[in-house]
């Protein structure tokens, strides 16, 4: 029994922790969070600032010996050497000026534009005229913009308008500015086949009335209409309808102030000028069409009858 007793041998393992890795990724890490941060800041920084600031801010970081006109300092002698002898570039001084030779002045329209330019001197009554139409063509440009404002702001004052203020168009066209009142999908501006507008088409087309009659030009009417509409009576169709609306509206302008002379034509259209002329059946091609002409060029003098 003795022999069968053995010692009981208890192994202890001693776990040690993992070697230290170190934090050097913490602190790249860190670094580059820093440098987007200050990135983002910057352009930040920058979309806020006006151009007369980034000029500045230009200007500041700007060496101040630096010219943009000449090579050097831009001084005293602007980049020069004494004499030729070794400079890169000679050059001439910034102060001294190019002396142009002009010829005498002429009694002749245009010959002092001839003797420079090589033109003929009989054309200087062309030129006048070019200029005449130009300054007409900013002064038309300057009255068609005020005219659409005060179009908009006048339609803006009746708050029942609003309801179909997507009935009611402005563009500029080489005719002239087109104030367009046309039908959309479920909101016409006429009763079907009727040549009266309706109370909110009358209001709006009456408000325009004295911008109208205020500017100079004269202005055209044209009536419109979509394809696929119905006329039971043969003796009256789209010709008609349209001739008879465009007519009605010159009656309520001439009602609320405009006179007859600012009227150049009344016209129904039909289906002849469709809006959108790949789907003529589309309601938008329903319209009036009010046209706020340009003024025409002036006529020579030596073209006058």
């Amino acid at each position: 029994m003795a022999s069968l007793e053995q010692p009981i041998i208890i192994k202890r393992v001693k776990k040690g922790a993992h070697a230290h890795h170190g934090g050097a990724w913490k602190i790249a890490y860190a670094d580059f969070v820093t440098a987007m941060m200050a990135f983002f800041l910057l352009l930040w920084l920058i979309s806020m600032t006006t151009p007369e600031q980034k000029k500045g801010l230009s200007d500041y970081f700007a060496p101040n010996k630096v010219s943009q006109s000449t090579s050097g300092a831009g001084g005293f002698l602007g980049g020069r050497a004494l004499d030729e002898v070794g400079a890169k570039m000679a050059g001439r001084s910034p102060s001294q000026q190019d002396v142009i030779a002009t010829p005498p002045p002429s009694t002749k329209p245009g010959e002092d534009i001839a003797a420079i330019s090589g033109i003929d001197g009989q054309k200087g009554k062309t030129n006048d005229t070019r200029s005449s139409q130009t300054e007409m063509q900013a002064k038309d440009d300057l009255a068609f913009k005020s005219a659409a404002a005060s179009i908009r702001q006048a339609w803006q004052a009746m708050p029942d308008i609003t309801k179909i203020q997507d009935n009611l168009l402005l563009e500029e066209t080489p005719e002239g500015l087109n104030i367009l009142i046309v039908d959309q999908e479920g909101r016409p501006m006429f009763p079907e086949g009727s040549k009266y507008p309706f109370e909110l088409t009358r209001k709006a087309i009456a408000a325009i009335a004295p911008v109208l009659q205020q500017q100079s030009n004269q202005i055209t009417i044209s009536g419109h209409t979509a394809a696929g509409g119905s006329f039971p009576n043969q003796n009256y169709g789209p010709w008609q309808l349209t001739s008879d609306r465009a007519n009605v509206v010159r009656e309520i302008l001439a009602e609320f102030g405009l006179s007859d002379d600012h009227v150049n034509t009344v016209a129904g259209r039909a289906m002849a000028e469709p809006l959108f002329p790949n789907d003529p059946y589309l309601a938008a091609n329903e319209r009036i069409k009010i046209t706020l002409l340009h003024e025409p060029p002036p006529v020579p003098a030596d073209m006058t009858p």
